[in-house]
């Protein structure tokens, strides 16, 4: 004979459920649980707003600079020695039957990097805005000396009399020409000569350097040991480097930018590098055996800009990197706002509707997207500053309404304060955020164990 449930017996299973969902801890533990992973959904599309709002400010600061002019690569100047090979071509006759020899001459280039390079760069950079985007700006002053020795290609066993010394030219290659706002010449010894450009289709244009050459140059010069002399002005943006391509390379470099980042292969001078709020001055010295290329090269200049070193001006203030690894500790102020609530109403009997924590967890996500949107418009201290006492002062008063007892508010209004303030001086510290982090953790995890010490779990 099978067995019904009359409605009155599902009544009361029904109310026994209720009473048990109302009463036990497991229930509010799995109810709190569920929770917690149901707000992960919004953490995750803030912390995509974020992102997009960081690919946005890069596109406006890659306009910025692409009007100003762009990074600064500086690799010469360099000279080009043109010189003869020959080979010989064997051909048949037929009516003489006899073989006959040709010699073919071939013109190939020596590259000559100089003996000795200065360089002195006076750089007045300010920062350029977009809307609420912020890059940084320069006008560089470049002054290039240095001293050539006299050519001589007889180590790669190229005579003297095979060189093509009145087609000699000086090379120079540089990024950002259209940055340049000075004709470009160099003086070698007393003469002066104009750079022209060389346009190069290379495909790989992501390391590609333009290329200026000057007219054929005086072959006396090239008799002896001369010296040259340069000067360029750049509007540039982001970052200055050089190729070290002297045997002695020096370069010192004053700015009135207070936050430099040097780069690349080589450190400045650390005895005479300093650098102010009013801005820096640093130097470089760079011998031939700091580096793993020669002074001479055959045929084709090799690339060489792993080598480079310079500056980048860096613009401090980054506010969605900030507020990204804000957002990552979404979970953390979600998890323990939700667990003092949850041994709030375990201790004093107080019941709260999954409803009510799903309200004071979306109140804790519109923190980021106060964050985020107020950041855009101010400073990150004063947009952490307004999210965070808009959304303590909510859920203060939200959970008065909830709790019934002002002591019990104004512990979450203390409680959610710390967390915040915690938060934000992690968010500061950068070696020593996973040290401090951990302690307060450890600390929290005490607290909570010492709170929660005389609760009866087995009530279900």
């Amino acid at each position: 004979m099978e067995h019904t449930n009359t409605p009155q017996q599902e009544k009361q299973q029904s109310n026994k459920f209720t009473y048990w969902l109302k009463t036990s801890i497991t229930a509010r533990m799995l109810m709190v649980g569920f929770l917690v992973i149901v707000l992960l959904i919004p953490l995750s599309y803030i912390n995509v707003l974020i992102k997009e709002r960081s690919y946005r400010q890069t596109d406006v600061v890659n306009e910025i600079n692409e009007k100003w002019g762009s990074n600064i690569l500086v690799y010469g100047p360099l000279l080009k020695l043109p010189y003869k090979t020959y080979s010989e071509k064997t051909t048949y006759n037929e009516k003489t039957k006899t073989y006959l020899k040709e010699t073919e001459t071939h013109i190939n280039y020596a590259y000559i990097f100089p003996e000795k390079l200065d360089v002195t760069s006076n750089v007045k950079s300010k920062s350029m805005y977009l809307g609420n985007f912020e890059s940084a700006v320069f006008t560089s002053d470049f002054k290039i000396t240095g001293e050539y020795k006299t050519p001589d290609l007889k180590s790669k066993d190229i005579k003297n009399e095979d060189i093509v010394w009145d087609k000699a030219s000086i090379l120079f290659k540089t990024t950002n020409l259209k940055g340049i706002k000075t004709e470009m010449t160099v003086k070698l010894n007393d003469a002066v000569y104009n750079f022209e450009t060389n346009f190069n289709d290379n495909n790989n244009y992501k390391n590609r350097l333009d290329e200026l050459e000057t007219g054929f140059i005086d072959q006396t010069i090239l008799e002896g040991s001369f010296t040259f002399n340069m000067q360029v002005i750049y509007d540039g943006s982001e970052q200055i480097q050089m190729i070290p391509v002297g045997k002695t390379t020096t370069m010192t470099m004053t700015s009135n930018w207070a936050d430099p980042g040097f780069i690349g292969a080589y450190s400045p001078n650390d005895e005479t590098r300093s650098i102010t709020p009013e801005g820096f001055k640093v130097d470089w010295k760079v011998l031939s055996i700091n580096r793993a290329f020669s002074q001479l090269y055959l045929n084709k200049i090799p690339n060489l800009n792993q080598f480079a070193f310079g500056t980048k001006f860096v613009v401090l203030v980054d506010e969605y990197q900030k507020s990204e690894r804000s957002s990552k500790y979404g979970f953390l102020v979600i998890g323990l706002t939700f667990l003092i609530f949850f041994l709030i109403q375990t201790m004093s009997k107080i019941h709260i509707h999954p409803f009510q924590y799903l309200m004071i967890g979306l109140a804790l996500t519109m923190f980021y997207t106060l964050l985020v949107s107020i950041s855009e418009h101010s400073n990150f201290l004063k947009a952490y500053l307004v999210a965070g006492i808009s959304v303590v002062a909510l859920i203060t008063l939200y959970s008065k309404s909830i709790l019934k007892s002002i002591k019990f508010s104004a512990f979450i209004g203390i409680s959610l304060s710390a967390l915040y303030a915690f938060i934000y001086v992690i968010i500061q510290l950068e070696n020593y955020a996973l040290l401090v982090g951990s302690i307060g953790l450890f600390l929290i995890l005490a607290s909570v164990m010492f709170v929660s010490r005389k609760i009866d779990w087995h009530n279900d």
